[in-house]
């Protein structure tokens, strides 16, 4: 179950330096709260991917469940619950504003992980085809 994909790896070292640098310097209404919202799922997916030898399916909902927890959190303003308006660490990594859209995001992104892993690397998802 634990193993080391550095191919896995090195995508979410791409990706990571691509939302840093989304971060720092794009500040328009499409790339910065769209694509950087579909790119941190993957991202994640990525991550763990690197270090889990899971199955598609299973590390994919996690992620959505994790991102849909992070924004739920935010729905509630966690961030001023526990008192932490002047961190700019907490306010990046939890965010402080609630969006729907940002659900719909992280699902285009869930969305584009398992059509790659099923289409460009032809891995099997048989649980998504039988479901279908």
């Amino acid at each position: 179950m634990v193993t080391f994909n550095k191919n896995y790896f090195a995508s979410a070292v791409l990706i990571f330096i691509i939302e840093v640098l989304i971060a720092l310097f794009m500040h328009d209404n499409f790339v910065r709260p769209y694509l950087g919202d579909v790119l941190v799922v993957i991202l994640i997916y990525c991550f763990l991917k690197s270090f889990l030898k899971l199955p598609v399916l299973t590390v994919s909902v996690a992620v959505l469940l994790f991102a849909f927890g992070i924004e739920f959190l935010q729905f509630i303003n966690i961030v001023e619950t526990l008192n932490l308006e002047s961190s700019k660490a907490a306010r990046t990594v939890i965010g402080t504003s609630f969006s729907w859209i940002d659900l719909l995001t992280y699902v285009v992104g869930i969305s584009i992980v398992i059509a790659a892993e099923k289409h460009l690397f032809n891995k099997e998802i048989k649980a998504l085809s039988e479901n279908v």
